[in-house]
């Protein structure tokens, strides 16, 4: 997509607006288009999303969004292969389609077919030991040769072996990041970078310019689980963004594997913690390939905005001030409760206690409860 209308129009849905992708989905929803919603009344869009948000998008674009659409008409035009996806686009990845909260809009640098190929996340530690490394870039190599395109998320270590394995292969690997397209981060995988970009696809929802923000990561992680039928976790540690893309992976309905290490590393604690909560034991990749092997097809679904897509109201806010903890209270309560108290849905909720369980302010007991932790 190039025309520079209706990139203007998502990119005021979509970046720097302050909206938030569920009032975004709403007005898409409400009005069918990104141009269509700019050229709503004010009174139109107030129904819809409130009066704040409708003179938001009333007003004339600023010097932000001015900016932007030039460097993305730009950034558009500088090279072959680079591309917008918007939600309802025929080349939007079809397995996004079946997550609770698929990005609005991707920016895509490189083979859009492998968006529609089957496909295997592999993620894990930045900091890997040397069996993990190895044993990475043979699963990737292994996986690719079997058809299979490898899904990662391009950091050190793990990600960075999983990727130039799978790139040795047919099934080759999709690099989902947490920057803007025009980021390379770390620049330790400049060279890895720009050789994805040439023979597998690199992804992102943030537009350019934007910095490898922490919270971004998590935001990145939904991804990769959402494009992958599984997701295989080589070395991870107790508190590990790997273990969130694990969590995801299991909300979306996909299997998990794990690879089991020595009881004395850090860096297999994660893995083991997968395995007690009945993650795939793999120790070849026969043992992955013959569960992939029994999976149905996803079934189709529509493109155009359904409305069982629906994100949460906001991105959950920091800990110091989140609405699950405060439904949280400090007493034990079950998922069932606190879906009825923040009025959250279950993967968004989920992915959210996991978070708050990896930083130690809440703890899961027995009996599917969870608890908020008392801080000294």
């Amino acid at each position: 997509m190039s025309d520079p209308r209706e990139v203007g129009a998502w990119l005021r849905l979509t970046a720097g607006s302050g909206l938030g992708r569920a009032k975004a989905r709403r007005l898409l929803a409400a009005f069918g288009s990104a141009p269509a919603v700019l050229d709503a009344s004010e009174a139109a869009l107030a129904q819809v999303a409130g009066p704040a948000a409708a003179a938001l998008l009333t007003a004339e674009p600023d010097d932000f969004h001015r900016r932007l659409l030039a460097d993305t008409l730009a950034w558009l035009d500088r090279s072959e292969g680079r591309t917008l996806l918007m939600l309802g686009d025929a080349a939007y990845p079809p397995a996004l389609l079946h997550t609770a909260d698929p990005p609005l809009m991707l920016w895509a640098h490189g083979r859009l077919e492998l968006l529609h190929r089957q496909a295997i996340a592999i993620v894990g530690s930045r900091h890997p030991t040397a069996q993990g490394t190895d044993n990475a870039r043979a699963f990737g190599t292994a996986l690719s040769h079997a058809g299979w395109t490898v899904v990662s998320g391009l950091a050190l270590g793990i990600d960075g072996a999983a990727h130039q394995g799978a790139l040795t292969g047919p099934g080759s690997t999709i690099g989902v990041v947490g920057t803007g397209l025009d980021r390379i981060y770390p620049s330790h995988h400049k060279a890895l970078t720009h050789r994805i970009a040439q023979e597998g696809l690199l992804l992102s929802e943030f537009a350019l310019g934007t910095p490898p923000l922490a919270e971004h990561f998590p935001m990145r992680n939904r991804i990769i689980a959402g494009l992958s039928r599984g997701t295989l976790v080589v070395e991870a540690a107790l508190r590990s963004g790997s273990l969130i893309t694990a969590r995801m992976a299991l909300e979306a309905g996909r299997d998990v594997f794990a690879i089991p290490g020595s009881i004395h590393a850090v860096q297999s604690r994660g893995c083991h913690a997968l395995l007690k909560q009945d993650a795939k034991l793999v120790e070849q990749v026969e043992d992955v390939l013959e569960e992939l092997a029994g999976l149905a097809p996803l079934p189709a679904r529509e493109t155009d905005l359904p409305d069982d897509l629906q994100a949460p109201d906001d991105d959950p806010p920091p800990a110091e001030s989140d609405p699950v903890l405060a439904a949280l209270g400090h007493d034990p309560a079950t998922l069932d409760a606190l879906i009825a108290r923040c009025g959250w849905p279950a993967p968004a909720l989920n992915a959210r206690l996991l978070e708050l369980e990896l930083d130690g302010l809440v703890v899961r007991l027995p009996g599917g409860l969870f608890q908020r932790r008392a801080l000294a």
